[in-house]
Parts: C-alpha cells; sequence; structure tokens
C-alpha cells in the first residue's frame, strides 16, 4: 500500500491519499439505481444513470466503470471507499455531496457542479473537466494529477493539503478560499483570480513571474 505523504523537504505538506483497494464485488445493473439506496461491494459496468434521481443515495466500495452520470441528480449523495474510471457526464449535478476514499479515473466531464461537497483523501487522475465548480466545498488531502480543467472554482472554499500536479488550468478562481499547503507547483494555467486570497498557495519561480504582473495589477502598481 501507498504510505501517506507528510511534510516533504521544502515544508510542505503533501496530500495523505492511499489507493482504494476494492475486493469481492458483486456486478450490478443500472436498474439497481434508485433514489435513496444504499450499495456496498457492488461493480457497476458500463450502466446509464442518466437523468435519473440518486440524491441522498450512498455507495460504499463500489467500482464504477464507464458509467454515465449525465444530468444526474446526486445531490447529497455519499461516495466512501470508490474507484469510478472513465466517468462521463456533460453535467454533472453533484451539490452537497461527499467524497471520502475515492478515486477519479480519467473522467469525461462538462459541467461538474459539487459546490459546497466535501472532498477528504481523493485524488483524480488523468481527464478533462470543461468546468469544475467547487465553491464553498471543504477539501482535504486531494491529489488531482495529469488533468485538463478548463476552468477551476474554489471561490469560498477550504482546502487543505491539495496539489494539483502536471494539470493544465485555464482560470482558476480563489476568491474567499481558505488555503493551507495548496500546491501547484508544476501546473500550467491562464488566469488566476481572487488574488486576494493566494495565502496558502504553493508556487514555484517560474509561475511567480506569471503572477507578478497580476499581482501588480491588483494592488494598483505601475510597473515601467
Amino acid at each position: 500500500m501507498e504510505k501517506k505523504r507528510g511534510r516533504g523537504p521544502s515544508g510542505v505538506s503533501a496530500p495523505r491519499v492511499s489507493p482504494v483497494e476494492l475486493t469481492d464485488l458483486e456486478d450490478q445493473p443500472d436498474t439497481a439505481f434508485r433514489r435513496g439506496d444504499r450499495h456496498e461491494l457492488s461493480r457497476f459496468s458500463r450502466a446509464d444513470a442518466e437523468g435519473l434521481d440518486l440524491g441522498g443515495s450512498v455507495f460504499s466500495e463500489c467500482r464504477f466503470d464507464a458509467v454515465s452520470f449525465n444530468d444526474t441528480q446526486l445531490r447529497g449523495a455519499s461516495f466512501r471507499d470508490c474507484v469510478l474510471a472513465e466517468l462521463y457526464a456533460p453535467v454533472l449535478r453533484g451539490a452537497r455531496s461527499a467524497w471520502q476514499d475515492v478515486e477519479l479515473r480519467n473522467p469525461r466531464l462538462g459541467s461538474a457542479e459539487l459546490y459546497e461537497t466535501g472532498w477528504q483523501s481523493v485524488r483524480i487522475e488523468g481527464g478533462k473537466v470543461d468546468f469544475l465548480n467547487l465553491r464553498g466545498a471543504k477539501l482535504t488531502d486531494v491529489l488531482i494529477s495529469g488533468c485538463i480543467i478548463n476552468e477551476l472554482d474554489l471561490g469560498a472554499a477550504g482546502a487543505v493539503r491539495v496539489r494539483l500536479e502536471d494539470c493544465t488550468i485555464g482560470s482558476l478562481d480563489l476568491a474567499g478560499a481558505k488555503l493551507k499547503d495548496f500546491d501547484i507547483r508544476g501546473t500550467g494555467f491562464r488566469k488566476i483570480s481572487g488574488l486576494g486570497s493566494l495565502s496558502g498557495l504553493v508556487i514555484d519561480e517560474y509561475q511567480l513571474g506569471l503572477l507578478a504582473p497580476l499581482i501588480a495589477a491588483h494592488l494598483g502598481v505601475t510597473v515601467r
């Protein structure tokens, strides 16, 4: 099992994330999806939950392979010790849902409405997200690697030990966010807004050069 990483040589605490290991899963059809149900030790392969109302559902020790959650209502749902591989959803509706010890592998998401959610020990590997709305979310121990995110909204979010590793971010909104060990070193970005909320952000020297004119403009500093 991968060891959880602590504070590194740079003094930055890395996300404490361990692999999700699932065994003895039972295959389930998509007809098993019902609002408010509890699912344990289940595997869903190429299932279609498009347009269903699964609000309040609980998924524990489950694996999802190429499942469509397009326009599925997941408000208040809970995912714990789950793997979601090749998740597909042009519109993902999961406000106020809970994600703990979860891996998302190569997701393909359009508008992911995940505001006011709770994330703890979550890993996202690869994939692409057009708009990831995490306004007001609480993120603890989150690792996102090799992912393309056109727009990432963390307005008013709380984020502790979060790392964006080798990602490509179009615009990043941090307005009102509370950050601690929020590490984006090595990740490319085009625009960062919410410059008054950068405390707790960890960047490299190259990124500092990109941020310098934005910070100067924010402070009303003229550089000639």
